[in-house]
Parts: C-alpha cells; sequence; structure tokens
C-alpha cells in the first residue's frame, strides 16, 4: 500500500501565504528592531551627552546634629547647577536633605558641603546633580 504525498511540485505555484507571512514578519520585525535601537540610543545620548554635571560623594563625617559631605564634582566650564544630598538615621529615615550649588568655571571642584540633621545621620548620599 502506498500512499500518495499531498505537497505541490517546488516551484511550480510560487510561494504559499505561510511563506508571504513569514517574510513579512520578519521584514517588520527587522524595521520595529532598527527603530527601537535608534530610540534607545537617542534617549542614551541626551541622558548622558547632554549631562552638564555630576559628583560623587568621597567621605563623609558624622555628627549629632549635621553630616559634613566630601563631594567631587565635576561639570561643563561655566556651567551652573546643583548636587542633592540626604541623610537618614539607622531606622531608614531621612533626617536630612540639602541642595548645594556649583558654579563658576571650574571644570572640577572637590569641596566639603556640612548637611544640616534632625537628628543623628548614619549615612550620606548623593540623590542627583542638575543644570540650572
Amino acid at each position: 500500500m502506498s500512499t500518495a504525498s499531498t505537497r505541490l511540485p517546488e516551484g511550480r505555484y510560487g510561494r504559499t501565504s505561510d511563506e508571504r507571512a513569514d517574510r513579512k514578519l520578519k521584514v517588520t520585525g527587522a524595521v520595529l528592531g532598527a527603530a527601537l535601537l535608534g530610540l534607545v540610543g537617542w534617549f542614551g545620548y541626551h541622558y548622558v551627552g547632554q549631562s552638564e554635571i555630576s559628583a560623587e560623594v568621597i567621605s563623609f563625617e558624622l555628627g549629632e546634629k549635621s553630616v559634613q559631605v566630601h563631594l567631587e564634582v565635576h561639570k561643563d566650564a561655566g556651567a551652573d547647577g546643583y548636587c542633592t544630598v540626604r541623610s537618614q538615621a539607622e531606622s531608614g529615615k531621612v533626617v536630612g536633605r540639602g541642595d548645594f550649588h556649583f558654579g563658576g568655571d571650574a571644570t572640577r571642584i572637590d569641596k566639603v558641603v556640612t548637611l544640616r540633621t534632625t537628628s543623628p545621620g548614619t549615612t550620606a548620599e548623593l540623590l542627583g546633580c542638575h543644570a540650572d
């Protein structure tokens, strides 16, 4: 007993609807992938490339009613901006928060700032820097 093949002869009747759908999906996926990659690149450029001021906490000293924070700030020459620092108690409660302004022509500023607290803090955390 032999079974008859239900496949059509290859190349005789053109592409099947499944092959056409697969090709459309591949093209659509490639176009959407390229658009997504371009969008991520654009946002990345504007987030990193346009940032005019950044900083890091070098060290900090704890006191009863204040925290001395040593900041190293990097910025574009002539750019003005501020950095936000906070301190938390051992319980996690925020006991101090302050904005410190940086301006002038220097591109690197090494400065110790005093953050006043409502009770003894255990941390000094840089929340971020923003250009004016």
